[in-house]
């Protein structure tokens, strides 16, 4: 087989080459609806503004309500304490068996007046509407959407069913001993087999058939402003069991219990809260799902059923957003970019794209190391072509269109990640880097010299003075490149792939552009391009 041919095989294997016309190859990306922006910007950003008027009527108001609330709530919670210590004296920390008898009986109802009392205390207007499903009816409660500590509330309506919750907060004073007479499941960090022994411990307890109390889980795992509804965990519909929706909504004018990653802190939320006259709240039980027998095969399919059900009831969207989006949210800030460029819908680009945690913050390094110097983290053709130390030619104004899924002349993260993982990636394979490298090595002796190189390149991108010396140099431990260097920074950097690869692209094209008897003809066989013979394919490329 001639090298043309060679190229042509191989480069018939990169994703969008083929043969023909332009109708009959497919899109190098495919910009399917599934990665369309997601409907909200940032779910986990909350901006409350608070005018001069209502400033003043806090300050006033504090005064009186903010040392008579905190004095009410200390004063229930110590009044509880000792029908937590009745309730879980001589139990171990990690329940084996349910607390029963006269002391579940006796504290669940204590406890469940003194919960009321406290959230009056503080101000709160409670809502209940719809009817609670007993445990028989529907063992797990699932509560949505989760924006702040207040959402405790949904615990205490609900009867004091068991919750989800970390294993530091059951060591907290007071608090601990609270939490650990509602009969919680306890999370730990440290422990690599908490995750799987948490889902034997809910699926135990959601099929005890009422002989635990119910389970109250928050499935988005994290506080969000409450303008969607975010991915769900499957934790509480791996059990396959019927479970209850519970919605939360807090219709007042002023907002002073959002508690998300960037706003108002703990602290600053309570003293807002406490000084208010009232706070509403509307606690909502949905009717109780049952899953099918695929959701019960399906636990993920299942939670996005219930999700969608809630998030409909609410007049809400739903996004891929999870709490892997918070983390790259701050990782962006850490790396001086803006927190939104972060939000990525970790969800659906991980599940489409198969990438992982670790993969895409080392994508998000990379970016920010080309978007530092750009203005809102964005970055335009002229950073681009200077991160790669290309000048802007045709090749690379194609190469930046992909990336740009949207055409605004610019590429946010989510943009670069998916570029990367779609376009790059599939490319970057054993058998196209070898390729890749012959077609470098023009004399065949193993190695690329810089003439090598900057010839193919010259020929690729159209630029016949095209300087590559300081992209050889970052390749090249000496005078040459040898197919070890040349493969570890093709996959160190796939960014350069389509690159590397529209000499194949362009061979393909002239040697189906040739007749048939011509094809296959060994006198074809050459290798050396000069960019004086680039122009003409240079030409066809464009009409693909």
């Amino acid at each position: 087989m001639n090298r043309c041919a060679e190229a042509a095989a191989v480069a018939a294997t990169v994703p969008g080459a083929g043969v023909g016309g332009a109708a009959l190859r497919p899109s190098m990306v495919p910009r399917q609806a599934s990665f369309f922006q997601p409907p909200v910007p940032n779910p986990f950003v909350q901006q409350t503004h608070i005018g001069v008027a209502r400033r003043i009527q806090i300050f006033l108001l504090g005064i009186f309500l903010l040392p008579i609330r905190v004095l009410l709530v200390a004063l229930i919670l110590l009044l509880a304490w000792p029908f937590a210590v009745i309730s879980t004296a001589f139990c171990p920390e990690k329940l084996t068996h349910p607390i029963t008898g006269w002391r579940r009986k006796i504290t669940q109802t204590a406890l469940k007046f003194l919960g009321h009392a406290m959230f009056f205390s503080m101000g709160f207007i409670v809502a209940v509407k719809g009817k609670i499903a007993g445990p028989l009816e529907a063992p797990v409660f699932v509560v949505a959407p989760h924006s702040t500590f207040f959402d405790g509330i949904a615990c205490i309506v609900a009867g004091l069913p068991s919750m989800v919750s970390r294993n530091d907060n059951a060591q907290v004073p007071l608090i601990g001993r609270l939490l650990r007479a509602v009969q919680p499941v306890l999370v730990s960090r440290v422990d690599p087999d908490s995750r799987k022994s948490i889902i034997n411990e809910i699926i135990k307890r959601a099929t005890s058939g009422g002989e635990w109390p119910q389970i109250l889980v928050f499935p988005e795992g994290t506080c969000t402003n409450r303008s969607c509804l975010i991915t769900f965990k499957p934790g509480a519909f791996i059990p396959g069991v019927p479970v209850q929706p519970i919605l939360l909504r807090y219709p007042n004018k002023l907002d002073t219990v959002t508690w998300t990653w960037q706003g108002y802190t703990f602290i600053q939320l309570c003293v807002l809260t406490f000084c208010q006259p009232f706070t509403k709240v509307e606690v909502e039980f949905m009717p109780v799902q049952v899953p099918n027998d695929e959701e019960k095969n399906d636990p993920v399919l299942f939670a996005s059923r219930v999700r969608s059900l809630m998030a409909e009831a609410l007049g809400i969207p739903v996004t891929d957003h999870t709490y892997e989006d918070c983390r790259l949210m701050i990782s962006a800030g850490q790396l001086t970019l803006p927190m939104e460029a972060g939000l990525v819908e970790f969800t659906k680009i991980s599940r489409k794209l198969k990438l992982d945690w670790d993969g895409v913050r080392k994508h998000l390094d990379e970016y920010a190391s080309i978007a530092s110097s750009s203005k809102g983290g964005r970055i335009g053709i002229e950073e681009f072509a200077e991160y790669l130390k290309f000048p802007v030619s045709d090749v690379l104004r194609q190469l930046f269109a992909l990336f740009d899924r949207n055409h605004d002349g610019s590429i946010d993260f989510r943009e670069y990640v998916i570029g990367l993982a779609v376009l790059c990636n599939p490319a970057n394979t054993e058998e196209i880097i070898q390729v890749a490298f012959k077609l470098f090595d023009v004399d065949e002796d193993g190695y690329i010299t810089e003439e090598e190189f900057s010839t193919i390149l010259q020929a690729s991108l159209g630029v016949p003075d095209l300087d590559v010396s300081c992209l050889f140099k970052e390749i090249a431990q000496g005078d040459s490149i040898s197919y070890e260097e040349f493969k570890s920074f093709a996959l160190k950097h796939p960014e350069y792939a389509k690159i590397f690869t529209t000499y194949l692209d362009l061979q393909t094209c002239h040697v189906f552009s040739l007749p048939k008897e011509v094809q296959t003809t060994p006198s074809i066989a050459s290798n050396k391009v000069s960019p004086e013979k680039h122009e003409e394919s240079t030409s066809d490329k464009k009409d693909d």
